[in-house]
């Protein structure tokens, strides 16, 4: 149970970034502070360094991670492609990045109750994640 837990979490939290990344990559051309796109880029960078941590951990289960629900992905996509279609403005890109940290955060906390029996390093890093994302709401909300 332990090791399904584990790899369950670890699996979710993958997602995760994986959204954290994406959604970032689709709008930091779009901010127009430079001190903002620079804030961005500095989050996709530990969203990365996450995600190359948690490939580690998943590789010691002989795990690959789980790609974001597809449906999940596309409205996202499409949700942040038409707002920027409509408002290209950094208060417009925190708004969306706001909205996605929130879910994340929601997220991780339900998977980390869901998955009670995931091992320590587990918990410890979707917490991390969760600080991460909470870190990011904090900072971003001057430009909202």
């Amino acid at each position: 149970m332990i090791e399904h837990d584990t790899i369950e979490l670890m699996r979710e939290c993958d997602a995760g970034i994986q959204m954290g990344i994406a959604a970032i990559d689709e709008v930091k051309d779009h901010a127009k502070s430079p001190a903002f796109s620079s804030m961005l880029d500095a989050y996709q960078r530990e969203y990365a360094e996450l995600q190359n941590e948690l490939q580690g951990i998943l590789h010691t289960y002989h795990d690959e991670g789980k790609d974001p629900n597809p449906v999940a992905k596309g409205m996202a996509w499409l949700k942040t492609n038409v707002m920027m279609a409509m408002k290209e403005t950094d208060e417009e890109i925190s708004d969306l990045i706001t909205d996605g940290c929130n879910m994340g955060i929601k997220s991780i906390n339900k998977y980390l109750n869901k998955y009670k029996a995931a091992d320590g390093r587990a918990k410890d890093f979707a917490r991390r994640l969760i600080e991460l994302q909470d870190r990011q709401l904090k900072e971003i909300a001057k430009y909202l």
